[in-house]
């Protein structure tokens, strides 16, 4: 007994979502609600009204065929009020049985009419709820850590969120108007079976429940199917971006992958497949029982109306209604159930996506937009950093100071913490222990907004955008983008500094080039131009404090990187400078150079004081400067 009341409590619980998915509709269009509900009340109150306007003409038809009785019946006559002329024949028929005609057919087009309007609301709807379900979920993403992204677990709660974003809210919704519309058909099918028998309403539930716990328990199944192969299906989307992006089908071609990738993924396809065709068939295979169940039970009230017709207890009129009004009312009361089941599955699904919306971002920080000491710069102290799962820290114990006007370069093998100490400089990532000053104020009590406008930062993993020339500058600086007066010019002079401009000139529409194969007449560039427009979006940072460079230029000659380093010292002289780079020549250059070596700083100094040191950067300073000569 125990047991049963947890699942009934666990089954009631699961629709606490529908609350929330009709608010999320109501907030999308609340006209669009109301019209929804009204046709909805329509659509359940005229099936009623034709079942009974239907037995009045089988009732007159019956009578008007009777020789001695040229009237309608009784019943007829008390619906319409009695009056002489209803006797009159039209057509050869009685005037009476002409409106009833009449009158059933405006109910029938009223109905018609309110189910295309049904169908053209949530067809609306359709487009509108998706797009608000879909930005509400790419919004969310803007507000998770990186931390977040780079968790396997969590990443799959994303993907189950945007697979079924779009369309679960405004399913459930449609089933439960689809539920009210039912309700209210029933209710008039009730008053009209009440009159035969109480019994063939209970008949009706009985023979329609097991559906509706078959239908409730192979939907938990195949939500827990979808939940728990989520890993599965988001490395079958990994493939297919694989086989078919063309930026992976060079070195697909050239390594002869597809074979390989093909038979991953058509072996996760069939584990996949075999899965969904086993719930299927038991689905379907209960399904039919139901049906079955159903259809005896129709058919025996079938026979027990008609024994009740020829026994004279009721009219053929009456019997054409109650076997009508059964009919649809069984069919409404499946609907019904199957409603319910399908807004339990509904909930299911749902539950992913609001688990992701309510999933905490990042911790909640302040809003200071001036530093307690603007000439203080940037300040490590004792920072250390972990990646979530790894048991050796990333970052340990870190500690530097930069002023304003100072360069300073960072050298050190790959996996040595360059990178991770960028990410928290630019508040990607949150320090396990220590802090990170920013003017004086700790960056966490920044305001995120202004800490990103003071902290430029361009990656050695830049994007390389499906836009325009113009516009892949101009995300440097987002208010170039919309800005109606010299964008051009300031996109062109970032584009000089970062050596950009002379190939864009050769472009065949020059800053309004598509870049890109994405689209039509898009134009592609060699590595070295895209870095080359990366670092253009660098030079757009002019508003920035501190601009970080993190491998900017590896896809460019020695004398292209030495130019364009010159001229960004040049701009950059009240500023902070941040460079990553493996050349030595380059970084040379900065004031201060920092070693790092499995997350730890080595060696801090000058060009000449770690030269002087004859450490581990004196030595590869040496050991590059060997393969120039």
């Amino acid at each position: 007994m125990k047991n049963t009341s947890s699942i009934v409590i666990q089954f009631m619980g699961v629709f606490a979502y529908s609350r929330r998915a009709i608010e999320l509709v109501w907030q999308t269009s609340s006209k669009f609600t109301i019209a929804l509900a009204i046709f909805t009340i329509l659509a359940g109150v005229f099936p009623t009204l034709i079942a009974y306007i239907g037995q009045l003409i089988v009732d007159s038809v019956v009578s008007a065929s009777d020789t001695s009785n040229t009237t309608a019946s009784a019943q007829t006559l008390w619906f319409f009020s009695g009056e002489r002329w209803l006797e009159t024949l039209v057509w050869g028929m009685p005037a009476s049985l002409l409106l009833l005609l009449f009158v059933e057919a405006i109910l029938v087009m009223l109905l018609m009419a309110t189910q295309r309007g049904i169908s053209a609301l949530q067809s609306l709807f359709r487009g509108l709820l998706g797009h608000r379900v879909n930005r509400l979920v790419l919004e969310k993403a803007q507000s998770l850590s990186l931390s977040q992204f780079e968790d396997s677990e969590f990443y799959d709660k994303l993907v189950r969120a945007r697979r079924e974003a779009s369309s679960r809210p405004l399913a459930l919704v449609n089933k439960t108007f689809g539920l009210l519309q039912n309700g209210i058909a029933l209710s008039g099918f009730a008053v009209l079976l009440w009159q035969f028998s109480p019994i063939v309403i209970v008949l009706l539930f009985l023979a329609a429940l097991p559906g509706f716990i078959a239908e409730t328990f192979f939907s938990g199944k195949a939500f827990s199917l979808f939940r728990w192969r989520s890993p599965e299906t988001r490395q079958q989307n990994y493939l297919e971006s694989l086989l078919a992006r063309e930026d992976n089908a060079k070195e697909v071609k050239l390594f002869g992958l597809h074979s390989l990738f093909i038979q991953r993924y058509s072996d996760i396809f069939h584990k996949l497949y075999s899965e969904d065709s086993q719930l299927t068939i038991r689905r379907d295979t209960w399904g039919l029982v139901m049906d079955i169940i159903a259809s005896v039970t129709f058919y025996g009230a079938y026979a027990w109306i008609i024994v009740a017709t020829v026994g004279g207890e009721i009219s053929l009129g009456q019997m054409t209604m109650y076997l009508l009004v059964f009919k649809q009312g069984q069919a409404a009361i499946t609907a019904s159930l199957r409603s319910i089941s399908g807004m339990y599955e509904d909930n299911l699904y749902l539950s992913n996506l609001y688990e992701y919306l309510e999933q905490p971002g990042e911790e909640a920080v302040g809003g200071v937009v001036v530093g307690t000491t603007p000439s203080d710069g940037i300040r490590f102290e004792n920072v250390s950093f972990t990646y979530l799962g790894a048991t050796k820290p990333a970052l340990n114990n870190v500690s530097f100071h930069l002023l304003p006007g100072d360069s300073l370069a960072i050298v050190g093998e790959n996996g040595s913490g360059k990178t991770t100490l960028i990410k928290l400089l630019t508040r990607l990532y949150v320090p396990t222990a220590g802090r990170i000053l920013f003017e004086g104020t700790d960056i966490q009590d920044w305001d995120g907004d202004i800490l990103r406008q003071r902290i430029g930062v361009i990656f050695q993993d830049f994007i390389r955008y499906q836009l325009t020339v113009g516009e892949n500058i101009g995300v440097g600086d987002v208010e170039s983008l919309s800005a109606q007066e010299n964008a051009h010019s300031r996109w062109q002079l970032a584009a000089v500094q970062g050596q950009a401009d002379a190939f864009i000139q050769r472009l065949s529409h020059q800053y309004q080039t598509q870049l890109g194969r994405w689209f039509k007449n898009g134009q592609e560039l060699s590595g070295g131009q895209w870095q080359k427009m990366a670092l253009s979006r660098a030079f757009m940072r002019d508003k920035s404090k501190v601009l970080i460079l993190d491998e900017p230029t590896a896809a460019m000659d020695a004398q292209a990187e030495a130019d364009i380093f010159t001229e960004f010292h040049s701009m950059m002289e009240d500023k902070m400078t941040i460079l990553i780079s493996h050349r030595f020549s380059t970084v040379r250059t900065a004031k201060k150079i920092m070693v790092m070596d499995q997350g730890q700083v080595i060696e801090m100094g000058s060009h000449d004081q770690l030269m002087q040191l004859e450490g581990i950067y004196a030595r590869l300073f040496n050991l590059q400067a060997k393969a120039y000569q």
